[in-house]
């Protein structure tokens, strides 16, 4: 058998011709079953099995063989459990170096550069250091040397592995899907796809008929009249001729390199011996059978004239007969390869057979001479020999080339490669179920389709996605540039007609194709759904590839046509503007005209076939049908139902939720999403928001780099995209990509730790000035893409491709105002350029003079940008950060010649490499977005875009929410310092109360501070360097540290101002506390000589506890009075009188003053809408000549009632200033606060000078103030009363001196009646103690708790839900909202005051725990006190006084002056320390007891004996910010920083009417909201000088506080507004005499919300 494989003539092989050498494993002439050597075609160790054992020892050999070699490849565990695209699309580690260095690499490497379509994916070796051996006979000369063959090393080596046997070894290894993969990219490298190929281990042949399936070729046919005709067609189905190789026996010359010399002189079509990487041995190759196409290029210079399969049976045909078989039934022309002809030889039975048979035959003989002159002789009809021996190989390939077009002309027989499948014998590897189940679904929906036009299959089944998708866009944006005076009708209508549109949406709902394509999606399993969709990809592209091929064709025809038309009309307005310049005789403007009117047809025919060509891309659109327009339409059916409102109902009852689910899954699967509809032109914010929220559901709120690709259309985008990354954007020649399109790339575990993200996110877009869009606003269009993507990238690519300096020039002025625009809104991605199929990569001098040029061109770009943004700008790193040295990519051509035969640039992919890397190496040092904040930049700049004017409009979501959150921090911060100083206050106090503190410097007090300012430092500086966001956060770290400090400082200085104030108080009740200790001890001692006395008479009479107090009652008054009579008496205050008496005095008119206070209007003066009755108006000039005004305009009203907020705060402050509690009320403060409001209102000047105000006016604002004023002193002068009035201290203490009377009475010793007193003492001061505690505890807890717990902004949605759902009487809950609208500061006082009394209303079990808890350790502290101080006073024989001072020095923190006065007498016979600690146990114990019972709840407690009340100091600490309000509708600036140095914001704007805007010279309202107005351009208003007017749009440009605001345009539903000029509507006519009529009319939308529609719309986080 051995011999007659290897021919008879030669005893020995000579392998230096064969197409693969070797040494031989063995001796051949060893009798023994031995290796025999090499066959030379199959390149694998061959054995001569002489028996049947022989046969059984060869295939275990070769089965080890096998299994060895996917151990070396480190592939033994996948062949069963194979290998995904997932394994190998991922960036890893192997991205750094892509050479091998052990054989276990040469996997990765050859999938890495065959995904990159690098064609020398299949040019693999191991990478060693090269040795040379030395190995000789010692002392023998080189010559000697040279003729022993065995010179050198003979250790023999392991031969590395065969390229092909890596590529067969992954294929084999691999899922159907990477298969797919691989094959496709090797049809893209111009390499042969396997055909046939048996298991390695089972022998079984396999037809991979499913990985070719993606496998599509172009090619230009050219017929004899010259005219060439474009194809483009699957291969899998495309009907071809088949030239098929094989041979018979061993060959000398190498098939392979034959056949490639007849497919492609400059390109190895097939892997042959002379390839880079082929070793000797090969093991998977054999019986395998590979094929290839050549595609014509429609040229005369073309091979063959149409296109052509070269299929090649690797190994010995003799013994692969059923692969034989196959080929020669479906070939057009067989050809055969011998070594020679030898009739002995059994194999010529098989050469016999093909010359009988119908094909064309060609029978190569490798090793035989032919003395005939022709390369080829033709032997038989359709027969031919040809000899290699001894001929030249090109003229033999130019021979056989054209005898194998001749048979083809002759007999052409095409054949499909699917039809293989019809083969028994062969096992399809589409024969699994899953792709069973996926090809049956896709079917189904193709059966559907059955005999439907392409063109109308969209609007027929996917309707929602059509005119109607289209039309709800355009109004979206018609939404944005709203027209007319009453913009929310017409914005209501607009909403209206969209929703009316979402119904027609929800009516039609799922189409059957729609249900069958959401069926599969959501019952096949994850490979039977990869299968479905790529089936469904394979049947749609069949469905609509003969329609969009013929339109295509019509398409760029036509587009000739208008490139034609357009050069000529170019060139005639060039002449015409230079005729007009230069000629005025008569003749020549007659001539000129006769001209022009020959050109002006000319126009016509341009315009007309410009609309032609438009409506071929319509057509064109609507043929276009594919998986993206089927998850388009899962689209918007999700949000049309998702749009539902109240009182719409489904048509049809299906689940929708799961919609997003589906494409979540796709998307994380690897499928391209797409994030904007190019054919609309939208982004569907509800669906892509609704995806992404599932991707997060799914993977987690993963970090991601975004990678955004901006670039001319048709300039190689998608390519470089899907050869960096392995994604699967479409790339076509005939259309390009429609819109943007995101697809996810996983980051390998391994590497995420580095690069500190998980993903990298890339967006892929349509390309600027694409065909399909010309004729229409293109430049915008652009403009808006490059916008969006720039926004939405950490890095765009920007690529250019070729060097044509008008192409170049669109791009950068595109690019260069999409990044100033980002500049402009704070926003900093990178750039990179990427300018493709450069000519010369290496000339290194044109590459510098490349990027200087292309700097010049980008600061040009600049300079102009900056004109039309207004931004200052000079040049191109101005607005980005570019380095043109390291920011500028120069890429080689894609292709290495021309196609289609042209293979890919090997220099390319290592351009792609290249690229990848540094965009890597980028990323991770870039501050990656979570999908989250993605998902919400995607919808920040979206919104913005649908307004006209991007940088003003734009909402930094991610900024603001992160601004918020620091808020809620910052708030915490001040809490702890201001919390931390009401403890040091206390503490303070208590010591300035004991006498220990005379003065508080203000370094002692920093000192306490100490500690608590350097842990909020520590936490601030922890929270901006480790929170996620610390990259947005950095930008205000220098202000909130700056303020921290601030509040810290006016803590302090507050802080010693009250200390200050009390050690002052002290200082001035000094005599009288000198005065009432006299007296308490007078008191005392009287009290103490009546018991006694009593004592003696109760021995001769018993008198009970009745008698005993009548007798103590009859003489206490007479004491107090004795010890009273001479201190002047604290007389009752009525502050009224005192208003009335200096108003009068002040104008000389008590009736005005009188008439004024009896009407009361003064009550309402700060919540008043229309001040007109207070002013005179005055004679303006407004022109040339003067006029009266005749009315307040709104700005009038506004500066009226910003004077009135100013003095009620500055009376507020005035009235906490003064010395009420230590000096008592009097009438000069009273006069102050008149005299400080008439000041202001004088100094008041209007803006024009037009009014002047009544004295009704100061009188009402005197009234008001003063009446607040009023509140405040009576409370404080009550507290001076108490203080300083001896008849109220005695009344007061009366039960105190009735128990020492009891006591001694009772016979108590001097140390009961002593530890009595102190216990006494003690109530009180732990009584203040449990106040002072409580204060800061509700503070704490409310804090902890909703509203509390936020920022300002949320405080105030709070404050909105209580108002909106507030009981009781309309009138009254109008007012409550004016209160709220025009003062706002007292209102959220209000608030905090309700709120606080609520919560001590309340059942509070934990407030009182904690109370007694408090109580308790006091006791504790009490007791300890005492016993340490009598330790300590044994120690020393110290006497009574000592111990006192021992106890008392030692409470003074916890509880300040706890000292008693008692004589001498009462204290001397204290000498049993013992006794006097048992009796302050017993008697602290009642105490104890006695508060817990008086305490036992919240509502307990009394407001006046708090120092400092609990919505006190939460009214410090939530309202000190900013209170400015939008002058247009009066809502509040919600920063929590009373000094900010941002613009203002608000986060709910308000309608106008609310605030009394009208339309000049009506009565009729103006509803619209501010956030309205700033996005449209007919609307302007005034700001006091009638003849000068600002557009809403650019409102800032009026200056002042309009100039401090930043208002964005704002189209969400605002509910809450809305529903409160419904419900109180009547109230605001009333109010500011004005109607919601005529322009005012209120849309009728806004009348169906209810209540709870208007508070969920505050968005209050529960």
């Amino acid at each position: 058998m051995g011999n007659l494989l290897w021919g008879k003539k030669e005893e020995k092989m000579d392998w230096s011709d064969s197409e693969h050498t070797s040494d031989g494993p063995g001796d051949l002439a060893s009798p023994e079953p031995a290796w025999t050597g090499l066959d030379p075609e199959r390149n694998t160790v061959t054995m001569a099995p002489t028996t049947a054992i022989g046969l059984q020892q060869e295939g275990e050999s070769r089965a080890r063989l096998k299994e060895d070699l996917l151990k070396r490849l480190d592939l033994d565990l996948k062949y069963n459990n194979k290998l995904t695209k997932g394994c190998f699309l991922e960036i890893t580690p192997s991205l750094q170096n892509n050479e091998c260095r052990t054989e276990k690499d040469l996997v990765h490497t050859f999938i890495q550069r065959l995904l990159t379509i690098d064609y020398r994916a299949r040019y693999l070796s191991v990478k060693n250091d090269p040795t040379i051996p030395k190995s000789h006979p010692a002392g023998k000369c080189a010559f000697g040397a040279l003729s022993n063959r065995n010179a050198g090393n003979k250790e023999k080596k392991q031969a590395h592995v065969h390229p092909m046997d890596v590529e067969m070894a992954v294929f084999h290894c691999s899922d159907n899907f990477l298969q797919q993969i691989m094959v496709t990219k090797l049809s893209q490298c111009q390499y042969a796809v396997p055909l046939l190929l048996p298991n390695p281990f089972t022998g079984q042949i396999e037809f991979p008929l499913w990985t070719m399936r993606q496998i599509s070729k172009s090619w230009k046919t050219m017929d004899t009249s010259g005219r060439v005709t474009s194809k483009t067609l699957p291969m899998y189905k495309a009907q071809t001729p088949v030239v098929t190789f094989f041979r018979i026996g061993s060959i000398s010359s190498s098939k392979s390199q034959l056949m490639n010399r007849l497919i492609n002189e400059k390109h190895d079509t097939f892997f042959h011996r002379d390839c880079p990487g082929s070793s000797r041995e090969r093991l998977l190759m054999d019986e395998v059978v590979e094929i290839g196409w050549y595609l014509p290029s429609g040229n005369s210079t073309d091979y063959f004239s149409d296109c052509v399969a070269f299929c090649n049976l690797h190994g010995d045909s003799s013994i692969n007969e059923t692969q034989r078989k196959i080929l020669t039934e479906m070939s057009s022309v067989n050809v055969v390869l011998l070594p020679q002809l030898d009739e002995n030889d059994n194999n010529m039975v098989i050469v016999k057979e093909l010359c009988e048979g119908l094909t064309p035959l060609i029978v190569i003989l490798t090793d035989e001479e032919d003395d005939s002159e022709d390369a080829v002789s033709e032997i038989g009809e359709g027969k031919y020999r040809v000899s290699l021996k001894g001929r030249n190989q090109s003229d033999v390939s130019v021979a056989l080339r054209e005898v194998i077009k001749n048979c083809l002309s002759e007999q052409l027989v095409t054949f499909s490669v699917e039809k293989i499948a019809e083969h028994s014998e062969i096992k399809l590897d589409e024969d699994n179920e899953d792709c069973h189940r996926g090809k049956e679904a896709a079917q189904q929906i193709m059966r559907l389709l059955k005999r439907e036009d392409p063109s109308t299959v969209k609007e027929k089944y996917l309707p929602c996605q059509g005119k109607l998708w289209h039309d709800w866009c355009k109004k979206n944006k018609d939404l944005r540039r709203l027209k007319g005076d009453n913009l929310e009708l017409e914005k209501s209508r607009k909403e209206a007609e969209m929703k009316e549109i979402r119904i027609k949406q929800q009516n039609h709902g799922f189409s059957e194709l729609m249900r069958l394509v959401v069926e599969s999606l959501d019952l096949l399993s994850g490979s039977g759904k990869m299968y479905f969709l790529k089936w469904l990809a394979i049947l749609l592209d069949d469905f609509t590839s003969d329609t969009l091929s013929a339109l295509l064709k019509e398409y760029h025809q036509k587009w000739s046509e208008v490139l034609a038309l357009k050069k000529k009309h170019d060139k005639f307005e060039d002449e015409k503007t230079k005729t007009r310049l230069k000629h005025k005789l008569d003749k020549q403007t007659y001539d000129f005209s006769k001209k022009m009117h020959l050109e002006h047809d000319k126009t016509d025919q341009l315009k007309t076939e410009q609309l032609n060509l438009e409506k071929i891309s319509n057509k064109l659109n609507s043929a276009t049908f594919g998986l993206e327009h089927m998850l388009r339409e899962m689209g918007q059916i999700y949000e049309a139902l998702v749009s539902q409102k109240r009182g719409t109902k489904r048509k049809r009852n299906v689940d929708y939720t799961g919609l997003p689910k589906l494409a979540a899954e796709l998307m994380i699967s690897g499928h391209p999403m797409e994030l904007m509809d190019g054919d609309a032109a939208h982004v569907p914010l509800v669906w892509v928001s609704a995806v992404l929220d599932k991707v997060i559901r799914k993977l987690g709120d993963q970090r991601v780099f975004v990678l955004s690709v901006l670039g001319i259309q048709s300039s190689g985008k998608s390519t470089m995209l899907n050869a960096m990354f392995g994604l699967q954007f479409a790339v076509s020649a005939g259309r390009c990509t429609r819109g943007a399109f995101m697809q996810l790339v996983k980051v390998s575990e391994e590497m995420k730790e580095e690069l500190k993200f998980d993903y990298i996110l890339v967006v892929d877009t349509e390309g600027l000035r694409a065909l399909e869009l010309a004729g229409k606003d293109t430049l915008h269009h652009d403009n808006e893409l490059a916008t969006f993507v720039a926004g939405l990238g950490n890095m765009t690519l920007i690529n250019i491709f070729g060097e044509n300096p008008s192409e170049m020039q669109d791009i950068l002025q595109i690019v260069v105002q999409a990044f100033m625009r980002m500049k402009q809104v704070r926003l900093n991605p990178s750039c990179v350029f990427v300018h493709q199929n450069v000519t010369d990569v290496a000339a290194g001098e044109k590459m510098m003079e490349g990027r200087r040029r292309l700097q010049d061109r980008l600061d040009e770009m600049t300079k102009l940008a900056a004109e039309d943004e207004v931004c200052d700008a000079e040049c191109f790193s101005d607005i980005i950060a570019f380095n043109v040295q390291k920011d500028v990519k120069y890429f080689s051509q894609l292709w290495e010649g021309s196609p289609p035969m042209a293979p890919p640039n090997p220099r390319y992919s290592e351009n792609v490499q290249e690229l990848k890397r540094d965009i890597v190496s980028r990323a991770s040092k870039t501050n990656c977005m979570k999908l989250s904040q993605f998902q919400q930049r995607v919808k920040d700049l979206w919104e913005a875009l649908l307004n006209e004017n991007f940088v003003f409009s734009f909402r930094n979501t991610l900024e603001i929410s992160v601004y918020r959150k620091l808020e809620v921090e910052y708030e915490k911060w001040t809490w702890s310092l201001r919390s931390a100083m009401l403890s040091i206050e206390d503490k303070m106090l208590n010591r300035i109360s004991s006498g220990k503190v005379e003065a508080v410097e203000k370094q002692e007090l920093m000192r306490e501070m100490s500690e608590t300012l350097q842990k909020v430092q520590t936490s601030f500086k922890k929270y901006f360097e480790e929170d996620s966001e610390r990259q947005t956060l950095i930008q205000w770290k220098s202000r909130f540290e700056k303020q921290i400090q601030h509040v810290h400082d006016d803590l302090i200085d507050e802080a010693k101002r009250k200390l200050d104030e009390n050690i002052k108080q002290k200082n001035i009740r000094k005599n009288l506390d000198e005065q009432l200790k006299n007296h308490e001890n007078t008191l005392f001692e009287k009290s103490k000589e009546l018991a006694l006395k009593f004592k003696d008479q109760s021995e001769n009479k018993k008198q009970n506890l009745r008698d005993l107090k009548a007798e103590f009652d009859s003489v206490w008054g007479k004491w107090v009075s004795d010890l009273t009579k001479d201190v002047p008496e604290i007389k009752d205050i009525n502050i009224s009188n005192d208003v009335i008496n200096i108003l009068g005095g002040m104008f000389s008119e008590y009736g005005v003053v009188l008439d004024q206070k009896k009407r009361a209007e003064y009550r309402k003066i700060h919540i008043v809408a229309d001040y007109s009755s207070y002013v005179s108006m005055k004679r303006v000039k407004l022109g040339p000549v003067p006029l009266w005004k005749q009315s307040l305009n709104p700005e009038d009203q506004i500066s009226i009632r910003e004077l009135i907020s100013k003095v009620i705060q500055q009376t507020t402050e005035k009235v906490n200033s003064f010395p009420v509690s230590v000096q008592g009320y009097s009438s000069g403060y009273i006069q102050q606060i008149v005299r400080d409001v008439k000041q202001r209102v004088q100094e008041f000047k209007p803006r024009d000078d037009s009014f002047e105000f009544k004295k009704e006016f100061f009188v009402d604002l005197s009234l008001y103030v003063c009446e607040q004023a009023e509140k405040c002193f009576v409370e404080l002068h009550r507290k001076y009363r108490e203080t300083n009035d001896p008849v109220l201290h005695f009344k007061m203490k009366k039960a105190e001196y009735f128990k020492v009377f009891m006591n001694y009475y009772q016979g108590a010793t001097s140390a009961a009646v002593l530890g009595d007193q102190i216990c006494v003492k003690l109530k009180e001061t732990i009584l203040q103690s449990v106040y002072n505690m409580i204060a800061k505890f509700i503070c704490d807890q409310m804090r902890g708790k909703p509203p509390f717990n936020g920022n300002r902004g949320d405080l105030e949605k709070h404050i909105l839900k209580s108002l909106a759902e507030q009981e009781g009487d309309k009138e009254e809950k109008f007012n409550n909202f004016l209160t709220y609208m025009n003062q706002p500061k007292i209102h959220f006082e209000n608030f905090i005051r309700d709120r606080v009394r609520q919560y001590m209303a309340a059942e509070n079990p934990q407030a009182v725990s904690v109370i007694k808890e408090h109580i308790n350790h006091k006791q504790r502290i009490v007791i300890s006190a005492a016993e340490e101080a009598r330790n300590e006073v044994k120690l020393i024989s110290g006497d009574i006084n000592k111990w006192l001072e021992i106890f008392s020095n030692s409470l003074v923190d916890e509880l300040g002056d706890t000292r008693v006065h008692l004589s001498d007498d009462v204290t001397k016979n204290v000498t049993d320390y013992d006794v006097l600690v048992d009796v302050i146990k017993k008697e602290l114990l009642v105490v104890v007891k006695g508060l817990k019972v008086n305490l036992c709840k919240l509502s307990d407690l009394r407001k006046e004996m708090f120092r400092e009340k609990p919505e006190e100091i939460l009214i410090k600490h939530f309202c000190r910010c900013c209170w400015k309000q939008c002058p247009f509708c009066g809502a509040v600036c919600t920063n929590s920083q009373e000094n900010h140095t941002e613009k203002h914001q608000a986060e709910f704007h308000r309608s106008g009417g609310m605030k009394g805007w009208h339309f000049r010279g009506t009565t009729e309202f103006s509803i619209n909201f501010c956030t309205t107005k700033v996005a449209t351009d007919n609307l302007n208003f005034f700001t006091g000088n009638p003849e000068k007017k600002y557009p809403y749009r650019e409102f800032w440009t009026a200056g002042g506080e309009y100039a401090e605001w930043s208002i964005s345009a704002d189209f969400s539903s605002l509910a809450y507004w809305k529903w409160f000029v419904c419900e109180f509507h009547e109230n605001l006519e009333k109010y500011h005499n004005k109607t919601f009529s005529g322009k005012g009319e209120i849309p009728p939308e806004w009348k169906t919300l209810i209540q709870s529609e208007a508070v969920a719309s505050l968005g209050i986080i529960k």
